[in-house]
């Protein structure tokens, strides 16, 4: 069952290839400074798991974007997903219903619901055989030949869904989801 007093976020663009090095352990010390607890981090690209009050969700991820900009120069989006919300992206998983392997699914969670028009205007056939699905506040991929080479990118999707949206693949999503469990 879900832990209601755990939340993850989940940073955009930050220790990839090279670009905007910011260590976990510094990291972690933000999000202490910000008023959470229990804060832990998994794997280098931005992924904090924490408990925090809710009145301090409303603003933490503009206040987490601030102090990382103040230390080290620039801006990163930061996610917020509550374990419900992490328990039930990976219950709604249609590549994963479906039976496609684990390996070639990825998610991406968007930081604000997509106007439907726009959803509506997305091109499926954008990056054949790359397949996606858009349900509530996330993108599911299925990416048969990986992320890397699919054109389903951060940048079409921000652009064509007029928000900011940030990808982990399938394997580590689980693992956060896990973590916010213990």
């Amino acid at each position: 069952m879900p832990n209601p007093s755990t939340y993850v976020a989940l940073l955009r663009g930050i220790n990839v290839g090279g670009k905007h090095m910011l260590p976990m352990k510094e990291l972690a010390a933000i999000f202490v400074e910000a008023g959470c607890a229990n804060v832990r981090t998994y794997i280098g690209s931005g992924n904090v798991i924490f408990s925090a009050p809710a009145r301090l969700l409303k603003v933490l991820p503009e206040l987490i974007t601030e102090r990382i900009a103040e230390r080290f120069g620039y801006r990163v989006p930061v996610i917020v997903r509550t374990s419900e919300q992490m328990a039930q992206a990976i219950r709604d998983n249609p590549f994963l219903q479906a039976g496609e392997s684990a390996k070639m699914l990825y998610v991406y969670f968007l930081a604000h619901p997509p106007n439907a028009i726009a959803v509506g205007n997305l091109d499926a056939d954008r990056s054949p055989p790359d397949a996606f699905r858009v349900c509530n506040q996330e993108i599911y991929l299925h990416l048969p030949n990986g992320g890397a080479r699919s054109k389903l990118t951060n940048a079409y999707f921000d652009a064509q869904l007029s928000t900011t949206c940030t990808a982990r693949n399938w394997a580590t999503v689980l693992k956060i989801f896990e973590m916010m469990q213990a």
